[in-house]
């Protein structure tokens, strides 16, 4: 099988690759320097030059605040290069898998969203990829979309690594505690792409969601992973997690106070299970020494 994967530079895109790397599929990986999504021509003529059998679209413009002031940026890539992906698929009869987020909800629920429940997006971010979703199944019927939530791994710049790097300059820590998600390892998002590349998935086109087995607030969170951290001996010292509350800590954009997502239906398509944070911790800080 060939797969063209775009955003290979990204944590998701890195643990594709490492996923990818232990079977026989012929992987092309292009990072935005190699590709960027939002030329629509380049795009359409290197996915007609590899003709893959899959396209894995991990590009995407992630900076939550910032989209607050690069609105056509975040546009430019989350939808429109989205849409520019799923055109290129459509011409060479390729199936799409796209990478989506929670933050397409209000937070408004205090039970898990199904890929049913209404969308709200309350940021930039979470418009432009609610757009780009739209965008996917208006182009081209042969899909995949995975709403994940809370990403994070050895790869990137992720919450993970900005709690280890506070623990290591601070002794006091203070994070929200009054979000709520289900954090999802890019190692397990890397898995359940393989497993649909390698399903025969003709009937289950459509939406999915796929993250944490466990609902936690950051606060919580950041604890696990310190605790982990000390445990393996990665920071010095123990610093106070301080709990905070939203109002206490404005940003530019307002994230969903409860942006869990259910994994249900993904798992009994699949037979997979959601992606186990706890686990995903241990395993981030095993093959961080490893790489």
């Amino acid at each position: 099988m060939k797969v063209l994967l775009t955003g290979a530079g990204g944590q998701v895109g890195r643990c594709i690759q490492d996923v990818f790397s232990c079977t026989n599929h012929e992987l092309l990986p292009l990072d935005r320097g190699q590709l960027d999504i939002t030329d629509k021509e380049r795009v359409l003529d290197v996915v007609r030059e590899f003709s893959p059998d899959v396209i894995i679209n991990a590009a995407a413009y992630t900076s939550v605040d910032r989209a607050e002031k690069e609105r056509e940026l975040a546009r430019a890539v989350n939808a429109l290069g989205a849409e520019n992906i799923a055109i290129a698929a459509m011409q060479v009869d390729a199936l799409l898998i796209h990478f989506s987020t929670d933050y397409v909800f209000d937070g408004n629920k205090t039970t898990p969203y199904i890929e049913e429940d209404a969308t709200n997006p309350q940021s930039v971010y979470g418009e432009t990829k609610l757009e780009g979703e739209r965008a996917i199944r208006r182009v081209w019927g042969k899909h995949f979309i995975l709403r994940t939530s809370w990403v994070f791994s050895e790869y990137g710049n992720n919450f993970f690594k900005t709690m280890l790097r506070l623990a290591r300059e601070d002794n006091e820590i203070r994070v929200v505690d009054d979000q709520y998600g289900c954090p999802a390892y890019a190692g397990d998002i890397a898995t359940a792409c393989l497993k649909i590349c390698e399903t025969d998935a003709e009937k289950k086109y459509g939406l999915y969601h796929y993250a944490g087995n466990e609902v936690v607030s950051w606060c919580e969170f950041a604890r696990a992973i310190l605790s982990v951290a000390g445990q393996r001996g990665k920071i010095a010292s123990m610093p106070k997690v301080a709990a905070l509350s939203t109002i206490d800590y404005p940003t530019a954009a307002k994230r969903p106070s409860y942006s869990v997502v259910s994994s249900a239906k993904f798992v009994q398509e699949f037979s997979l299970p959601p992606s186990n944070w706890v686990e995903g911790i241990e395993r981030t800080f095993f093959y961080g020494e490893m790489r």
